[in-house]
């Protein structure tokens, strides 16, 4: 399965003039495209699909979203580990 999953912009950069980010989920740190939300910036939470992210979100909602989706396992499916 392929979610979007929220996650946290830890650092953002440019990679051959992509704006990327590191962002965590929950304790897993990926590397994301932000040529959809390029002016995304550290501290915002943002909702990720397959390697970009789509939208923001707010801290509460991003927060409950990782905790239930670590409930139902989805994280250690979607990342290989929680």
């Amino acid at each position: 399965m392929c979610l979007a999953v929220p996650g946290r912009v830890l650092s953002v950069a440019e990679a051959d003039g992509v704006p990327m980010a590191e962002v965590d989920f929950g304790g897993v740190r990926k590397n994301v495209c932000l040529q959809y939300i390029p002016d995304a910036v550290v501290g915002e939470y943002v909702v990720v699909h397959v390697g970009f992210a789509i939208q923001r979100l707010d801290e509460e909602s991003a927060r409950q979203t990782l905790a239930e989706f670590e409930r139902m396992g989805y994280l250690e499916e979607e990342f290989g580990q929680s």
